[in-house]
């Protein structure tokens, strides 16, 4: 979700600057609640049906979708929706594992991850918090870390190691675990961003398509990130 990603697209498209075919915010929000409808209603199926391997489907899924559409942005009108279905397949499936173990988890972070993103965009909108480039960088080398303890975590898993103090839901394992709900946080931001950038570069209107993915991806993150916090804290009362 790099800067250039809008301005070499409008560079690519500059012929549907002049027929007013370009990114605008608006279009952007209208495209979320559309991507995030769209995942309400395939995690309904997912926490009903009651079968982890729609938690695998979505999650590895998700991903081959949003690799694709990272190296393809003008796909995103359908590799969007895709993302959307696919995911709620796993957060449905993930939220019914959780339910089964904690009481009121779902609600609790649910209303956490909305709390968390209206509070975000109050920040950003206000310009309490401003996202420049040294904050971009950093953001997104945080983010990277993160995403390389998953992938150490993912593989060990594999063969039966466990990584320590991770999930053992330790106070290290919380203090992890808020950090990560804190990168994400700020990715959001970076999501925010990303809607001015792309009407400010005259994005083609695909890039509203890419733009609201990359929101439902920190938001789906968020939420997961939330469930295990909320669990670990459950685990210890």
């Amino acid at each position: 979700m790099k800067e250039s990603i809008y301005r070499n697209a409008a560079q690519e498209q500059s012929g549907a600057v002049s027929r007013g075919e370009t990114m605008t915010v608006q279009g952007a929000i209208n495209k979320t609640f559309i991507l995030g409808a769209i995942l309400l209603a395939t995690s309904v199926w997912g926490y009903t049906a009651t079968n982890p391997i729609y938690m695998w489907i979505g999650a590895i899924g998700g991903l081959i979708v949003v690799l694709i559409a990272s190296f393809k942005p003008n796909l995103s009108p359908t590799l969007a929706p895709l993302y959307a279905a696919l995911e709620g397949l796993f957060v449905g499936a993930i939220s019914a594992i959780y339910a089964n173990f904690y009481d009121g988890i779902i609600f609790h972070a649910v209303t956490l991850t909305m709390a968390d993103l209206f509070l975000m965009l109050f920040l950003y909108k206000s310009g309490i918090i401003k996202v420049t480039n040294k904050f971009r960088s950093g953001v997104i080398m945080a983010t990277g870390a993160i995403f390389v303890v998953y992938l150490i975590t993912m593989v060990l898993g594999f063969f039966g190691i466990n990584v320590p103090y991770i999930h053992d839901g330790g106070p290290i394992a919380i203090g992890i675990s808020l950090i990560i709900v804190g990168v994400a946080s700020l990715n959001l931001l970076l999501d925010f961003d990303n809607f001015e950038k792309g009407e400010q570069h005259k994005a083609p209107t695909y890039m509203e398509w890419f733009s609201a993915m990359g929101l439902l991806i920190t938001l789906v993150w968020l939420y997961v990130e939330m469930l295990r916090l909320i669990a670990m804290f459950s685990s210890n009362d």
